[in-house]
């Protein structure tokens, strides 16, 4: 395994639904330890490439994969492929918070618990660790056995956040993960990401460029299951070399 090279690396990935082509053709390096965002208007095939990075494109009917998409160097639709593991690797945040019906605690030791971790005191110290990493131990840190779906819809967002964290995941996919929250909310999730990324690779998928602006290390701009541009977030958003892509950034195109 490179270190020093991409985390996940797209080659000749096209998507069909049916007789419809989501995604074509698309072949692109994402880095590691970086926060890499998906921009481009609705329908244009954002969520779509993000799902395929944990396989979750595969759960729909009729859908037709051709193409690569590798993960530290290793082809994850290559058959002998375990997407268990896959789908452990890549931790998903999506758009609403889904937290499990349990107490605070139980949702961030699930997972650990799930992988043969028992023991009271490591559990104790592994939802104290994932609850800080994602900004929300010192607003919960006395309510730990409260129901999940007490919490408000931000704290709830960091809450999946800490969940997907406890299960040890190598890379955190966001499907524009900040879109159902109040800004603070979203704020506090981004001030999670910029933190996480020196330790994790974050690819997210958004609608707000200005989000882009604040977090994104590198860019994707995807038109019509299309990848238009691609490369470091300030060339593209700031001196954009498609015509597409500047009037996506100048907001001619929605």
């Amino acid at each position: 395994m490179d270190r020093n090279g991409p985390h996940i690396s797209v080659r000749g990935l096209s998507v069909f639904y049916g007789d419809h082509c989501a995604l074509e053709n698309i072949n692109v390096d994402i880095p590691r330890q970086r926060i890499t965002a998906i921009i481009g208007p609705s329908g244009c095939g954002k969520t779509t490439l993000l799902r395929c990075f944990n396989r979750l494109t595969d759960l729909t009917e009729g859908v037709k994969i051709t193409g690569q998409v590798l993960v530290d160097g290793e082809d994850i639709y290559n058959r002998s492929i375990d997407v268990t593991q896959v789908r452990k690797k890549m931790g998903l945040l999506s758009q609403k918070p889904y937290p499990l019906p349990m107490s605070i605690y139980d949702n961030v030791a699930y997972g650990p618990r799930l992988h043969g971790l028992n023991d009271g005191t490591k559990l104790d110290q592994a939802v104290e660790r994932y609850l800080r990493m994602a900004g929300l131990w010192d607003e919960v840190s006395q309510r730990l056995k409260s129901p999940a779906s007490q919490l408000s819809a931000g704290q709830q967002q960091r809450l999946c956040l800490a969940r997907g964290l406890a299960v040890e995941p190598e890379a955190i996919l966001g499907d524009e993960p900040t879109s159902a929250l109040d800004p603070i909310s979203a704020r506090r999730i981004e001030e999670a990401f910029v933190e996480l990324k020196t330790s994790y690779s974050i690819v997210i998928v958004t609608h707000i460029l200005r989000q882009a602006r604040r977090l994104a290390d590198y860019v994707l701009f995807m038109y019509l299951g299309k990848l238009v541009e691609h490369g470091p977030a300030e060339q593209v958003l700031n001196d954009p070399k498609e015509d597409r892509t500047k009037a996506y950034v100048k907001g001619e195109i929605s």
